[in-house]
Protein backbone atom coordinates (compact mmCIF):
# COMPACT_ATOMS: atom_id res chain seq x y z
CA UNK A 1 0.00 0.00 0.00
CA UNK A 2 1.25 3.16 -1.03
CA UNK A 3 1.97 5.85 1.43
CA UNK A 4 2.01 9.59 1.51
CA UNK A 5 2.63 12.24 3.63
CA UNK A 6 -0.01 14.85 1.83
CA UNK A 7 -1.36 17.40 4.12
CA UNK A 8 -4.28 19.86 2.80
CA UNK A 9 -3.17 23.21 1.93
CA UNK A 10 -6.48 24.94 2.60
CA UNK A 11 -6.00 23.74 6.59
CA UNK A 12 -2.36 24.55 7.08
CA UNK A 13 -3.39 28.27 5.76
CA UNK A 14 -6.24 28.41 8.19
CA UNK A 15 -4.49 27.38 11.12
CA UNK A 16 -1.53 29.74 10.72
CA UNK A 17 -2.50 33.62 11.38
CA UNK A 18 0.58 34.64 9.90
CA UNK A 19 2.93 32.33 7.67
CA UNK A 20 4.24 35.38 6.46
CA UNK A 21 5.08 35.18 2.57
CA UNK A 22 4.69 31.52 0.86
CA UNK A 23 5.39 29.34 -1.98
CA UNK A 24 3.66 26.45 -3.13
CA UNK A 25 4.91 24.33 -6.53
CA UNK A 26 3.81 21.42 -7.58
CA UNK A 27 2.14 19.18 -10.41
CA UNK A 28 -1.33 19.04 -10.84
CA UNK A 29 -3.37 15.89 -10.72
CA UNK A 30 -4.25 15.74 -14.22
CA UNK A 31 -0.28 15.15 -14.56
CA UNK A 32 -0.86 18.04 -17.65
CA UNK A 33 0.00 21.47 -15.47
CA UNK A 34 2.68 22.46 -13.36
CA UNK A 35 1.59 25.01 -10.52
CA UNK A 36 2.69 27.86 -8.47
CA UNK A 37 1.34 30.03 -5.90
CA UNK A 38 2.86 32.87 -4.21
CA UNK A 39 1.27 34.91 -1.95
CA UNK A 40 2.72 38.04 0.45
CA UNK A 41 0.83 38.92 4.05
CA UNK A 42 1.41 42.11 6.49
CA UNK A 43 1.50 43.21 9.61
CA UNK A 44 2.47 47.17 9.06
CA UNK A 45 1.03 49.36 7.28
CA UNK A 46 3.86 50.03 4.77
CA UNK A 47 3.78 45.57 4.23
CA UNK A 48 -0.26 46.14 3.77
CA UNK A 49 0.35 49.02 1.43
CA UNK A 50 0.74 46.51 -1.64
CA UNK A 51 -0.53 44.83 -4.34
CA UNK A 52 0.79 42.81 -7.36
CA UNK A 53 0.61 43.77 -10.90
CA UNK A 54 1.76 42.08 -13.92
CA UNK A 55 4.85 42.64 -15.48
CA UNK A 56 5.91 41.05 -19.17
CA UNK A 57 5.73 37.03 -17.95
CA UNK A 58 5.97 37.99 -14.68
CA UNK A 59 4.37 40.23 -11.29
CA UNK A 60 6.28 42.86 -9.71
CA UNK A 61 4.71 44.28 -6.15
CA UNK A 62 3.82 48.39 -6.29
CA UNK A 63 2.22 50.41 -3.89
CA UNK A 64 -1.09 50.62 -3.61
CA UNK A 65 -1.01 54.39 -2.30
CA UNK A 66 2.33 55.63 -3.47
CA UNK A 67 1.77 58.49 -0.80
CA UNK A 68 1.80 56.15 2.37
CA UNK A 69 5.01 54.11 1.00
CA UNK A 70 7.76 54.27 3.66
CA UNK A 71 10.40 52.05 2.88
CA UNK A 72 10.45 50.14 -0.05
CA UNK A 73 13.64 48.08 0.54
CA UNK A 74 12.23 44.75 1.03
CA UNK A 75 8.44 45.20 -0.22
CA UNK A 76 9.07 46.15 -3.85
CA UNK A 77 10.35 43.68 -5.82
CA UNK A 78 9.55 41.10 -9.02
CA UNK A 79 8.56 38.18 -7.00
CA UNK A 80 8.24 35.98 -10.40
CA UNK A 81 10.30 36.36 -13.41
CA UNK A 82 10.38 33.89 -16.44
CA UNK A 83 13.57 33.28 -18.08
CA UNK A 84 13.76 31.49 -21.48
CA UNK A 85 17.49 30.48 -22.25
CA UNK A 86 16.93 30.09 -25.97
CA UNK A 87 16.41 34.09 -25.87
CA UNK A 88 19.47 34.18 -23.79
CA UNK A 89 21.73 32.54 -26.19
CA UNK A 90 22.44 30.08 -23.16
CA UNK A 91 21.11 26.93 -24.90
CA UNK A 92 18.15 25.16 -25.21
CA UNK A 93 18.52 22.36 -22.69
CA UNK A 94 17.11 22.15 -19.32
CA UNK A 95 19.50 24.85 -17.17
CA UNK A 96 18.26 25.39 -13.53
CA UNK A 97 18.98 22.34 -12.19
CA UNK A 98 22.63 21.21 -13.95
CA UNK A 99 25.59 22.11 -12.10
CA UNK A 100 29.02 22.91 -13.63
CA UNK A 101 30.23 19.77 -15.09
CA UNK A 102 27.23 18.02 -15.93
CA UNK A 103 25.60 17.44 -19.46
CA UNK A 104 21.75 17.98 -19.83
CA UNK A 105 19.72 15.18 -20.03
CA UNK A 106 17.59 14.46 -23.15
CA UNK A 107 14.18 15.33 -22.38
CA UNK A 108 11.55 14.73 -24.57
CA UNK A 109 7.50 14.36 -24.93
CA UNK A 110 5.00 12.79 -26.58
CA UNK A 111 6.21 11.14 -29.85
CA UNK A 112 9.60 11.74 -29.09
CA UNK A 113 9.21 15.45 -30.60
CA UNK A 114 11.33 17.57 -28.24
CA UNK A 115 9.02 19.43 -25.33
CA UNK A 116 8.48 23.27 -25.94
CA UNK A 117 6.76 26.04 -24.19
CA UNK A 118 7.06 25.86 -20.25
CA UNK A 119 9.86 23.01 -20.57
CA UNK A 120 13.23 22.77 -21.15
CA UNK A 121 15.10 25.75 -21.00
CA UNK A 122 12.50 27.97 -19.92
CA UNK A 123 12.20 28.86 -15.90
CA UNK A 124 9.69 30.47 -13.84
CA UNK A 125 11.63 31.87 -10.79
CA UNK A 126 9.33 33.03 -7.72
CA UNK A 127 10.90 35.07 -4.60
CA UNK A 128 9.78 36.61 -1.55
CA UNK A 129 12.63 39.37 -2.27
CA UNK A 130 15.18 40.66 -5.27
CA UNK A 131 16.72 37.54 -5.23
CA UNK A 132 14.53 36.46 -7.92
CA UNK A 133 16.70 39.04 -9.78
CA UNK A 134 19.93 37.46 -8.53
CA UNK A 135 18.06 33.84 -9.71
CA UNK A 136 17.41 35.20 -13.21
CA UNK A 137 21.14 36.91 -13.34
CA UNK A 138 22.98 33.82 -12.78
CA UNK A 139 20.88 31.64 -15.67
CA UNK A 140 21.87 34.48 -18.39
CA UNK A 141 25.05 33.84 -17.17
CA UNK A 142 24.95 29.94 -16.96
CA UNK A 143 25.02 29.23 -13.42
CA UNK A 144 22.47 27.83 -11.02
CA UNK A 145 20.13 28.19 -8.72
CA UNK A 146 22.16 27.34 -6.00
CA UNK A 147 25.19 29.02 -6.73
CA UNK A 148 23.02 32.05 -7.40
CA UNK A 149 21.61 31.67 -4.04
CA UNK A 150 25.10 31.08 -2.18
CA UNK A 151 25.73 34.51 -2.59
CA UNK A 152 21.97 35.91 -0.46
CA UNK A 153 21.58 35.82 3.00
CA UNK A 154 18.24 36.21 4.84
CA UNK A 155 16.67 40.00 4.63
CA UNK A 156 18.56 42.86 7.11
CA UNK A 157 15.16 43.34 9.25
CA UNK A 158 15.96 42.76 13.10
CA UNK A 159 14.70 41.51 15.54
CA UNK A 160 13.34 39.07 12.95
CA UNK A 161 15.92 38.57 10.18
CA UNK A 162 13.10 37.03 7.47
CA UNK A 163 14.36 34.37 5.64
CA UNK A 164 14.25 34.39 1.86
CA UNK A 165 12.28 31.79 -0.04
CA UNK A 166 12.88 30.91 -3.09
CA UNK A 167 11.67 28.51 -5.97
CA UNK A 168 12.28 27.92 -9.58
CA UNK A 169 10.30 25.74 -11.79
CA UNK A 170 11.24 24.27 -15.50
CA UNK A 171 8.75 21.72 -17.29
CA UNK A 172 7.86 19.93 -14.31
CA UNK A 173 10.72 20.11 -11.79
CA UNK A 174 11.39 22.17 -9.33
CA UNK A 175 13.58 23.24 -6.46
CA UNK A 176 12.59 25.50 -3.43
CA UNK A 177 14.84 27.15 -0.89
CA UNK A 178 15.23 29.25 1.88
CA UNK A 179 18.08 31.42 3.77
CA UNK A 180 17.63 32.22 7.41
CA UNK A 181 19.38 32.87 10.31
CA UNK A 182 20.73 30.77 12.81
CA UNK A 183 18.20 31.31 16.20
CA UNK A 184 18.00 34.64 15.23
CA UNK A 185 21.35 35.23 15.34
CA UNK A 186 22.86 37.73 12.67
CA UNK A 187 26.18 36.56 12.47
CA UNK A 188 25.05 33.03 11.19
CA UNK A 189 23.47 32.34 7.76
CA UNK A 190 21.72 28.31 7.23
CA UNK A 191 20.91 27.59 3.57
CA UNK A 192 18.65 25.12 2.41
CA UNK A 193 17.70 23.61 -0.67
CA UNK A 194 15.59 21.49 -1.93
CA UNK A 195 15.08 19.31 -5.56
CA UNK A 196 12.04 17.75 -7.11
CA UNK A 197 13.18 16.15 -9.93
CA UNK A 198 10.40 13.79 -10.52
CA UNK A 199 7.34 15.03 -9.15
CA UNK A 200 4.30 13.18 -8.05
CA UNK A 201 0.93 13.94 -9.99
CA UNK A 202 -1.66 15.93 -7.82
CA UNK A 203 1.36 16.52 -5.20
CA UNK A 204 3.02 20.02 -4.42
CA UNK A 205 5.59 21.53 -1.63
CA UNK A 206 5.08 24.46 0.59
CA UNK A 207 6.92 26.63 1.78
CA UNK A 208 6.40 30.05 4.12
CA UNK A 209 8.64 32.76 5.68
CA UNK A 210 7.47 32.16 9.62
CA UNK A 211 6.56 29.12 11.67
CA UNK A 212 4.00 31.06 13.05
CA UNK A 213 2.78 34.77 14.39
CA UNK A 214 4.90 36.29 17.09
CA UNK A 215 7.46 38.67 18.46
CA UNK A 216 9.95 38.43 17.06
CA UNK A 217 8.25 36.23 14.39
CA UNK A 218 9.82 32.71 14.55
CA UNK A 219 10.93 31.48 10.70
CA UNK A 220 10.27 28.39 9.45
CA UNK A 221 11.62 25.00 10.45
CA UNK A 222 11.60 21.90 9.01
CA UNK A 223 11.12 20.69 5.14
CA UNK A 224 8.67 22.24 3.12
CA UNK A 225 5.12 20.74 3.66
CA UNK A 226 4.04 18.03 1.08
CA UNK A 227 0.48 19.27 -0.33
CA UNK A 228 -2.18 18.67 -2.40
CA UNK A 229 -2.76 20.25 -5.76
CA UNK A 230 -5.51 19.56 -7.86
CA UNK A 231 -9.10 21.76 -9.20
CA UNK A 232 -9.11 24.03 -11.54
CA UNK A 233 -7.53 26.85 -11.55
CA UNK A 234 -10.20 29.56 -10.63
CA UNK A 235 -11.35 27.00 -7.53
CA UNK A 236 -7.66 26.42 -6.40
CA UNK A 237 -7.14 30.39 -6.07
CA UNK A 238 -10.22 31.27 -4.57
CA UNK A 239 -8.98 28.23 -1.53
CA UNK A 240 -6.20 29.75 -0.91
CA UNK A 241 -7.32 32.90 -1.00
CA UNK A 242 -10.11 32.19 1.33
CA UNK A 243 -7.88 30.14 3.56
CA UNK A 244 -5.47 33.34 4.74
CA UNK A 245 -5.91 35.24 7.35
CA UNK A 246 -8.48 37.97 6.34
CA UNK A 247 -6.58 40.85 8.33
CA UNK A 248 -3.27 40.15 7.18
CA UNK A 249 -3.15 38.78 3.31
CA UNK A 250 -2.52 41.09 1.43
CA UNK A 251 -2.05 39.38 -2.62
CA UNK A 252 -2.11 36.12 -3.98
CA UNK A 253 -0.53 35.07 -7.45
CA UNK A 254 -1.46 31.48 -9.40
CA UNK A 255 -0.57 30.29 -12.77
CA UNK A 256 -1.18 26.80 -14.14
CA UNK A 257 1.44 26.11 -16.88
CA UNK A 258 0.27 23.65 -19.51
CA UNK A 259 3.67 22.29 -19.81
CA UNK A 260 3.41 20.35 -23.31
CA UNK A 261 1.02 22.92 -24.82
CA UNK A 262 3.40 26.02 -23.35
CA UNK A 263 0.49 27.95 -22.48
CA UNK A 264 -0.34 29.42 -18.88
CA UNK A 265 -3.23 30.49 -17.08
CA UNK A 266 -2.60 33.37 -14.46
CA UNK A 267 -4.67 35.15 -11.70
CA UNK A 268 -4.02 37.90 -9.32
CA UNK A 269 -6.02 38.48 -6.11
CA UNK A 270 -5.22 41.87 -4.39
CA UNK A 271 -6.56 42.78 -1.09
CA UNK A 272 -6.51 46.46 -2.03
CA UNK A 273 -8.80 47.26 -4.50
Amino acid sequence: MEMSNRQNLEQLLQNNSYPGRGIVIGKHADGQHAVIAYFIMGRSENSRNRVFVEDGEGIRTQAFDPAKLTDPSLIIYHPVRVFRSLESGTGDGPIAFIRAGEQPPVVQGAGSAPMRGYSDGVVTVVTNGDQTDTVYEAFQQGRTFEEALRTRTFEPDPPNFTPRISGALEGFRYQLSILKSANGNPDSVQRFFYEYMEPVAGEGHFIHTYRCDGNPIPSFEGEPACVGIDGGIDAFTDAVWNALNPDNKVSLFVRYIDVEAGTCETRIVNQNQ
